[in-house]
């Protein structure tokens, strides 16, 4: 009976071993957050790369320091067919594409990234003026193909993770958006069916009044959209990525409605 036990907590522990497909990668992981350590952990240099700079006679480190912090959580939809399928991409350094959260329909949670690190989720993006959302924010992928309803236990997940960040980094309220909020011309997610509204609800993003003030006749709706922080380059795209975000709508120019909405949202950015 003891050499069976033996045997077979020698084979769990070989078999927890080997299960994992994603062991090459997680070495490769390992190896750059190694790397990135040691840079951080060099002493700068008393003398700069320019000559005509007096070398200063020590280094002084400062005591007073932290870590950088996100400060934005940015959601999207993976626009791929199985949680496999988005790991198996955003491990292959062909890709250039990563996030730091996987969520699956079923809930599963995978975090890819240390959340001081940098993704590469937002591509060419920006909100307000912040110009480079990978050096800000948290990317956080939802495994749905872009056309589909969101899982309950897939939301139930991210409000628990949304709930961690925001807690831990003290993240705004305001800044739990989408990546079709931060790059309208480009990008679609998450798409018109996820529940910005609960969301708000529970504390992660804005959301309109039921009492809402008449919008003044000289109300510019792409100055409204400006101050929420669309990017208004491309006026139209902003509008539908506004509309899909408030009003679960894709088409296209402002209405009446819309135009209510964001002079009510409007003041909350301020």
């Amino acid at each position: 009976m003891i050499n069976f036990l033996k045997s077979f907590f020698i084979f769990l522990f070989f078999f927890s071993c080997t299960s994992n497909p994603y062991k090459a990668t997680n070495k490769i992981y390992k190896q750059q957050a190694k790397q990135y350590a040691a840079t951080i952990k060099k002493i700068p240099p008393t003398q700069l790369v320019s000559d005509s700079i007096p070398p200063s006679p020590f280094w002084v480190g400062t005591t007073n320091f932290n870590m950088r912090k996100p400060f934005y959580v940015i959601i999207h939809h993976t626009a791929q067919h199985s949680t496999e399928q988005t790991l198996n991409t955003f491990t292959k350094p062909a890709t250039s594409v990563s996030a730091h959260y996987v969520i699956g329909k079923n809930g599963q949670v995978y975090q890819m990234l240390n959340d001081y690190m940098r993704a590469w989720h937002a591509g060419v993006s920006r909100w307000g003026n912040q110009v480079d959302m990978n050096s800000a924010s948290i990317g956080i992928e939802l495994d749905n193909d872009g056309y589909s309803n969101f899982d309950s236990l897939q939301i139930n997940s991210l409000l628990v993770v949304l709930s961690r960040l925001k807690a831990d980094y003290n993240i705004p309220t305001a800044n739990f958006i989408g990546h079709a909020d931060i790059a309208p011309a480009r990008k679609t997610d998450p798409n018109w069916r996820f529940p910005w509204k609960l969301l708000a609800e529970k504390g992660y993003g804005l959301w309109y009044d039921d009492k809402r003030e008449p919008v003044p006749a000289d109300f510019n709706h792409i100055t409204g959209l400006r101050i929420v922080g669309y990017d208004v380059k491309d006026t139209s795209s902003a509008i539908v990525a506004f509309k899909r975000h408030f009003l679960q709508d894709t088409t296209r120019g402002i209405t009446p409605f819309a135009k209510e909405l964001l002079f009510n949202l409007q003041s909350k950015y301020f």
